[in-house]
């Protein structure tokens, strides 16, 4: 159902009025609902490792930002922005790291704004059947390990701290997403997979995670940044700061995330 121009006109001039202005408090706090219409829905692209904590996040921004909706598209951050470069409609992009927000560069509004980041963690079945304590232990023969591909940025970390180590690991699988690394453990495929921390911290019982100490050499930033060519810039604009409100920031901490330039 597409609004009347003038409506969505209305509803638009706000939502930039209010995410642009001022630059203190919660912008989305004070975005009132539109006159009379149908909501507009914004997409957002988020880097797989984000499921719950945006689902969150968009849930929290719909109760505050009344005649907004926001629907979400979860993957690898390298097809996200390969998507996003291929014209995919797509209003906010939020990147695992800042290698593939660089890639869409020219097709953000404004500068991308760093909001959290992550470690890498070992998870593995509960109660851990294989034994394993450290990064190292990942390279013996017989486990079967599952990690992200290269081009993916938990993939790209991995990379980094087997190289740092001095570990040759031999994975069974790469995946495309820390969430599909997270499906073969929890499913009984793998017996370990690198994931992030907050993918072992969401998990809950399903997986028992394994620190280790070579995970702090490669830390990931996630940037996030509204799409030139949302058809609602303003809406996109008022989602991007409220990821980087103090409350957006409490439910990423919350969730394991740390803070950007922490």
């Amino acid at each position: 159902m597409r609004r009347p121009a003038a409506a969505a006109g209305l509803l638009v001039g706000t939502l930039l009025l209010a995410a642009c202005g001022g630059g203190s408090g919660d912008p989305a706090a004070s975005v009132p609902a539109p006159p009379s219409a149908a909501p507009v829905t914004i997409t957002v692209f988020a880097a797989a490792s984000l499921t719950g904590t945006f689902t969150r996040l968009g849930e929290q921004f719909e109760a505050r930002t009344p005649g907004v909706r926001v629907t979400f598209s979860f993957a690898g951050s390298s097809d996200l922005a390969s998507q996003v470069l291929a014209g995919a409609p797509a209003d906010v992009f939020a990147s695992a790291d800042q290698a593939n927000m660089a890639k869409v560069a020219e097709l953000t509004a404004g500068r991308p704004v760093d909001f959290a980041t992550n470690v890498l963690e070992i998870a593995t079945p509960p109660g851990n059947p294989a034994r394993i304590t450290s990064l190292a232990d990942l390279a013996r023969p017989g486990l079967d390990v599952v990690v992200c591909a290269p081009q993916v940025p938990c993939g790209a970390a991995a990379s980094t701290v087997e190289a740092a180590a001095g570990v040759d690991l031999r994975p069974v699988s790469e995946e495309s997403s820390v969430t599909d690394v997270l499906g073969k453990v929890t499913s009984g495929e793998a017996d370990a997979g690198l994931v992030y921390a907050t993918d072992v911290a969401g998990a809950g019982d399903a997986v028992t995670g394994v620190t280790f100490p070579e995970s702090a050499g490669a830390v990931n930033t996630y940037p996030v940044a509204a799409l030139s060519g949302s058809a609602h810039p303003g809406a996109a604009a008022a989602f991007r700061d409220f990821v980087t409100s103090p409350e957006g920031r409490a439910t990423l901490a919350a969730a394991g995330f740390g803070a950007p330039g922490s």
